[in-house]
């Protein structure tokens, strides 16, 4: 955990986020959470801002979870809808506003009904940000046009960052998104787009965009598939050499899946180490 911090931040990493998808958040107890967070806080040591992930069946739960990930480091806070129940969308509002207002951080949402299984639509996330002040950020999970939708809901007052591993990154920043938050198989290259948007360098964007959506789009095919194949990546790109495998859900690797990840490793190289790539604005 220490290792993927620290390489992370001296790639260029504007913040650190724990416990969404990626990290397993659903196969961990309360205990492995907290135990995440004040790992997190401590590799962290407040160079960047840390956000963490809220998951949990109930208000009160989801509640004590905010306290005590506030209480250990986090600086905002992105809640997950509750999984076995299904609210409906008055329902979640009511919920998501319960746990905002037991916390004073910014807090934000994770939408992302295809594979959560409930979410709110634009104008509820305006509505909830209206109710609720510390409502600030939200990570979106799906097209650019989308998430568009709900940066015009909220009139620009949220900060929008969309996962998905970086499918559509350019258009996502163009479109006015804060950023995303993707898992950290190749942040580093990610991290240079940004830059690069940020630069004007849009020539430059395009490139190193157009170099690493192959693997993205070879990861993205469900979190499953990108827990097996991009935790395999990500150890290989850090030189991680514990253990890899996702606890629950590993979708069994097949001799053509691990070639190709081999591919992609050798093109993208060491974490953090981009030196071997010319990405010069033309």
């Amino acid at each position: 955990m220490k290792r993927q911090v620290e390489c992370c931040i001296a790639a260029g990493a504007q913040g650190i986020a724990v416990l969404g998808l990626i990290t397993e958040v659903l196969q961990l107890s309360d205990a492995e959470r907290a135990q995440v967070v004040v790992w997190a806080a401590e590799d962290v040591a407040g160079r960047v801002p840390l956000a963490v992930t809220v998951a949990g069946e109930s208000v009160q739960q989801q509640t004590e979870l905010a306290r005590g990930a506030v209480a250990d480091g986090a600086d905002w806070l992105i809640l997950q809808p509750p999984q076995k129940s299904k609210p409906s969308e008055a329902e979640l509002m009511r919920f998501f506003g319960g746990v905002m207002d037991a916390v004073s951080v910014p807090v934000g949402i994770q939408n992302f009904p295809e594979v959560l299984g409930i979410g709110l639509s634009p104008s509820a996330v305006g509505e909830l940000h209206r109710q609720h002040q510390n409502f600030t950020v939200m990570k979106g999970e799906g097209p650019v046009y989308q998430i568009r939708k709900f940066m015009d809901a909220s009139h620009g007052n949220i900060a929008i960052f969309n996962g998905r591993g970086g499918i559509e990154l350019p258009d996502n920043l163009r479109a006015g998104c804060a950023g995303i938050i993707p898992a950290p198989d190749c942040a580093d290259w990610q991290i240079r787009m940004y830059q690069a948007f940020q630069r004007d360098a849009f020539d430059e964007l395009d490139a190193l965009y157009a170099r690493t959506l192959p693997y993205v789009i070879f990861v993205m095919q469900s979190v499953d598939f990108a827990l097996t194949y991009g935790k395999r990546l990500t150890a290989k790109r850090m030189s991680i050499a514990s253990e890899h495998l996702p606890r629950d859900g590993q979708i069994p690797t097949d001799p053509f899946g691990l070639e190709q990840l081999e591919a992609h490793a050798a093109f993208m190289g060491a974490f953090g180490d981009l030196t071997d790539h010319n990405f010069a604005n033309h």
